[in-house]
């Protein structure tokens, strides 16, 4: 019987300390800060239950490493993981401050918090059946936990366990400076930080400095140590990508498409992407800092890149340099789309690399990020829509060979759609299971994705149009009848020698030996043509 109320008890308390925390990271977002050099000024205190507190940061931290000198084997060199207090300053009110005795040498506790997500069933008073997280008179009296103390349940056998580190105030003194503290940490995992007082005397205190977060090979946040090497691969794959675009369309340029040239330019985009990418996470990872002057111009590439290849697969959909010389009156519409969704990409991505998550409420995210996701959608129901024309025209032409080529391309397409929206049903799964970020180690997948998914794309409308010595059996010709097929057609002298039908053979003869000064202008020699026949 006590065996199964012990286990009823720790059921009801890894339940509570999990609400607890996910509650202490909701309401501490506006506090978070995207970066390992974690900078407080003069923010106050929030209330939760019985106790007030401040949100310092959280992040996946790796395990140390030791690595030693071959020359020394006990001098340890890099490879440490830690999190450092710097000039951590605790101010309170002056009326606070008054209310001390003169002689009274310390009081006001302050206490900083360091609690692994598995260990939260350990933090507050639920082990205790209580909701409370600072210590009551009533909690007190057994000895389970400290009057004035937060409530931690420590394990002999657990010397990683909650940390605690107390600073007080002195006599009547409206600052309190913690000491500088260094926390290595041993055990790989999602760490929170919280500034925690139950004095309700201090309410109104301010905090102000810094904590430092660093993994061992650096200070780059542990769930983005590993893009930095996708970045770095990615960035060598464009290289050879464009390498080889790069050759072939030298080898052709003199029979290139106007379309060849927006291949490469969003080629060209993604090199300078990836690249700025790859060192803005290597300055994070070397300095604690986002860089700002990188981040902003690799924002600013990315959303370039974005709008670019949207409107290349939409004026390609259109049949653009193949179906139709210009896409004629939807440039108006095309190019309005494209300037709309670079503006609202550039901000998405200026507020999740650039901005601290506390200099926006959720809403604004909301705002940014639902006017991309519904020009996103624009772009596919537009895409697949003008391919339903293109593939129409080109069926009713007996355009063989560009039916064949769009037809690729249309299943290309659809394949990455529903490979995007199974991911997003992923990745909605994943968010919504991982509230506490416990799989932190493979949230870096999620945007990798998407950026590998892109430079598939990319490589499949390479392939599809590489240049080549005649581009056109692929290119817009001004035959305003049936498209004239490379493989059907055999030029010889004046004379023209048709495979197929007899019908068309003819038809296309005729037009093919009529005279050179016949006028060829908006249809008027389809015109002159049909009465000759006449």
């Amino acid at each position: 019987m006590h065996q199964r109320k012990s286990v009823i008890t720790n059921r009801y308390s890894n339940n509570v300390s999990t609400v607890l925390l996910y509650v202490l990271s909701c309401i501490s977002m506006v506090y978070q800060v995207d970066a390992s050099i974690h900078e407080y000024h003069n923010d106050s205190f929030s209330r939760l239950a019985n106790s007030y507190f401040f949100h310092g940061g959280s992040e996946g931290l790796y395990a140390s490493k030791i690595i030693l000198d071959a020359n020394n084997e006990d001098k340890p060199l890099n490879g440490k993981s830690f999190i450092r207090f710097d000039s951590i300053t605790f101010r309170r009110t002056k009326e606070s401050a008054e209310k001390e005795e003169e002689m009274q040498q310390k009081s006001g506790l302050v206490e900083a918090i360091i609690v692994e997500v598995k260990d939260r069933g350990k933090l507050g008073g639920a082990y205790l059946n209580s909701d409370a997280i600072c210590c009551t008179p009533h909690l007190s009296k057994d000895g389970s936990c400290k009057l004035g103390e937060v409530i931690i349940r420590q394990d002999p056998d657990d010397p990683n366990g909650p940390i605690r580190i107390k600073t007080f105030f002195q006599g009547k003194n409206e600052e309190a400076t913690m000491v500088r503290h260094t926390v290595e940490i041993n055990s790989t995992g999602m760490y929170y930080l919280y500034f925690v007082f139950c004095d309700t005397g201090l309410m109104g205190m301010q905090i102000s400095g810094r904590t430092v977060w660093r993994n061992p090979e650096g200070y780059l946040p542990g769930k983005m140590t590993p893009l930095m090497t996708f970045f770095g691969f990615l960035s060598l794959a464009y290289l050879l990508l464009g390498l080889v675009w790069f050759i072939r369309f030298g080898l052709y340029w003199k029979d290139v498409l106007h379309l060849h040239y927006q291949i490469t330019a969003v080629i060209g985009l993604g090199m300078c992407e990836m690249a700025l990418w790859y060192f803005e996470y290597a300055n994070f990872n070397s300095t604690g800092s986002r860089p700002m002057g990188i981040t902003l111009w690799a924002v600013t590439f990315s959303a370039v890149k974005k709008t670019v290849s949207r409107l290349l697969l939409l004026v390609v959909s259109m049949g653009y340099g193949v179906v139709r010389p210009t896409i004629g009156g939807a440039t108006t519409k095309v190019l309005l789309l494209g300037v709309t969704y670079f503006v609202f990409a550039e901000a998405l991505g200026l507020f999740e690399h650039l901005g601290n998550i506390n200099d926006f409420t959720g809403k604004t995210r909301i705002v940014l990020v639902l006017p991309v996701s519904v020009m996103d959608s624009c772009f596919i129901v537009w895409i697949f829509s003008s391919l339903s024309q293109t593939l129409e025209k080109l069926q009713i032409r007996k355009g063989l060979a560009k039916f064949a080529l769009y037809q690729k391309f249309t299943n290309s397409l659809a394949i990455t759609v529903l490979i995007s929206f199974a991911w997003i049903g992923y990745e909605l799964y994943f968010n919504a299971a991982d509230e506490l970020s416990e799989h932190w180690q493979r949230t870096w997948i999620i945007p990798a994705f998407w950026t590998l998914l892109a430079y598939i794309l990319l490589v499949v409308i390479c392939i599809l149009w590489a240049p080549s010595h005649n581009p056109t059996r692929y290119s817009h010709t001004e035959d305003t009848g049936f498209d004239l097929e490379e493989d059907a057609i055999t030029l010889t002298g004046t004379g023209i020698m048709v495979a197929g039908d007899p019908a068309i053979k003819l038809e296309r003869k005729e037009r093919r030996v009529s005279s050179p000064l016949e006028p060829r202008v908006f249809g008027l020699g389809d015109e002159i043509e049909e009465n000759k026949r006449e």
